[in-house]
């Protein structure tokens, strides 16, 4: 109790703060509060849909002016420069380092200045651990038992330790704590750039953005994948699609500003959406995914030769949420499974989305079925197996008394990874964020694995379908 009541405090000081910045969400008063929400939005809490977040303290119209955020509060590394001469002056002999590696140095030597730093009220209201991939241990990446998100994790890792190696000489220089300039520290300040930044117009690194950053995820909403036609603009232009955004920084108001993406109820979540994120994508870079997101794909690899057929990019060849196979993907096999002599022919016919013929489609949803199958088959635990086992944890967190002989190998050997064995360790590995983490490791390849079972039968059904109007023609 005695916690909940330094947090409010700390809230309220926060809120206090940002009215003093300019940041409000009451657009039509120019008399400044003692808090910069209330009118608009209000800070609340959403235990099952991302923790703390904004809610509307009124009903909300879409498309209206809910908060604005002046230049001169939102943090960027051009703003901590101008602010501190011997950063910008060492920042000078370090032109190699990327812009996102600057920001992530300018945000530590802030810290490193403690209550003297103009931001440090802003600063004690950030998250002091993240849950993004670069903070995976071997078991948690391993968990992930998927090729693709196993090397991406890793490379997040490695990323992480790189970019630290980089910055460590210009750390030195401008004289951060020992404890600011170790891999925790950089971890630390590198996740909170890739998961709070916003995008601004003059910076790729993006800017911090006080009370902004409260708003929670809302994924854009998902395609249609009807036969015949194309599936949304991701399967033409791939990692180059516009972001879906209800938020940004506007020039005439000289500052950032966000509107509602939809009708709001009062007391309901004003969500916001980043981006259109696959859920390891959102794992990637911000730390969480959403059971059911309509942007989640699941890759699977083609023949060599396949890839040679057609000029798509691979990252287009999928399988979209809810088991339907990507325009991309259905295009690529119909003119594989047609005879060779007529591929140059039929192709138009392929790229405009037409079935070639009843035979050739049964053909590309029975290969596709046997690849989804043969995935399935070499990952080492089932959907029911996870589910039980995300279950079986939930009941962990509720009871720290479990028998070891009660649990799950997989549980035995989380333990073990962290060294701790023993019922008395339980009630203190569940409070880590490691364990955390390895949820949400198995929560991804669940859903993945659910991708794949959709689409066998996906397939299933329409080898079903053709085959009885055939039969029926006959």
């Amino acid at each position: 109790m005695e916690e909940e009541g330094e947090e409010e405090a700390s809230l309220r000081s926060f809120l206090r703060w940002a009215a003093e910045q300019g940041i409000t969400d009451n657009l039509s008063s120019s008399t400044q509060s003692r808090s910069c929400l209330g009118h608009s939005l209000f800070v609340s809490h959403f235990p099952q849909a991302g923790g703390r977040g904004l809610a509307a303290a009124r009903d909300l119209r879409k498309g209206e002016s809910i908060l604005r955020v002046p230049k001169s509060a939102l943090i960027t590394a051009e703003s901590l420069g101008k602010e501190d001469e011997s950063l910008s002056r060492a920042l000078r002999n370090h032109t190699s380092l990327s812009s996102s590696q600057i920001l992530a140095l300018a945000l530590l030597n802030e810290v490193n200045k403690g209550k003297s730093s103009c931001w440090h009220t802003y600063l004690k209201q950030l998250p002091q651990s993240y849950d993004t991939l670069a903070y995976f241990g071997h078991f948690e990446i391993q968990a992930l038992q998927v090729e693709d998100a196993i090397w991406s994790a890793e490379k997040g890792v490695q990323k992480a330790k790189v970019e630290l190696k980089e910055v460590s000489a210009l750390m030195r220089e401008i004289k951060l704590k020992r404890h600011l300039m170790t891999s925790k520290a950089w971890l630390w300040a590198s996740a909170t750039i890739s998961s709070r930044t916003m995008h601004i117009p003059w910076d790729t690194a993006g800017c911090l953005c006080p009370v902004g950053d409260f708003f929670n995820y809302d994924a854009p909403g998902g395609v249609e994948n009807t036969e015949g036609l194309f599936n949304g603009p991701d399967d033409l232009c791939g990692s180059t699609v516009t972001r879906l955004i209800d938020a940004g920084y506007e020039e005439d108001h000289n500052a950032y500003c966000f509107y509602a993406r939809r009708n709001y109820r009062k007391g309901e979540q004003v969500l916001l959406s980043y981006g259109t994120y696959t859920n390891l994508e959102l794992l990637e870079h911000y730390g969480f995914l959403l059971m059911d997101n309509p942007n989640d794909k699941a890759f699977i690899p083609l023949e060599p030769n396949m890839y040679r057929l057609c000029s798509w990019s691979s990252d287009l060849v999928h399988i979209h949420n809810g088991g339907n196979p990507s325009f991309a993907l259905l295009s690529t096999l119909r003119l594989w499974w047609a005879p060779q002599n007529t591929r140059k022919s039929v192709g138009q016919n392929v790229y405009s989305g037409k079935q070639l013929s009843p035979a050739n489609e049964v053909s590309v949803m029975e290969w596709i079925s046997d690849k989804c199958r043969a995935l399935l088959e070499k990952l080492p635990t089932s959907i029911e197996s996870d589910k039980n086992l995300l279950d079986f944890l939930e009941k962990v967190l509720e009871d720290h008394k479990m028998e070891v002989r009660e649990m799950p190998q997989e549980l035995l050997g989380f333990y073990e990874s962290k060294k701790l064995s023993g019922e008395e360790e339980a009630c203190v590995i569940t409070r880590k964020r490691s364990f955390e983490r390895w949820k949400l490791a198995i929560k991804w390849r669940l859903n993945f694995k659910a991708i794949l079972f959709d689409c066998i039968s996906y397939c299933t059904y329409n080898i079903d379908e053709i085959l009885s109007q055939n039969y029926l023609r006959e």
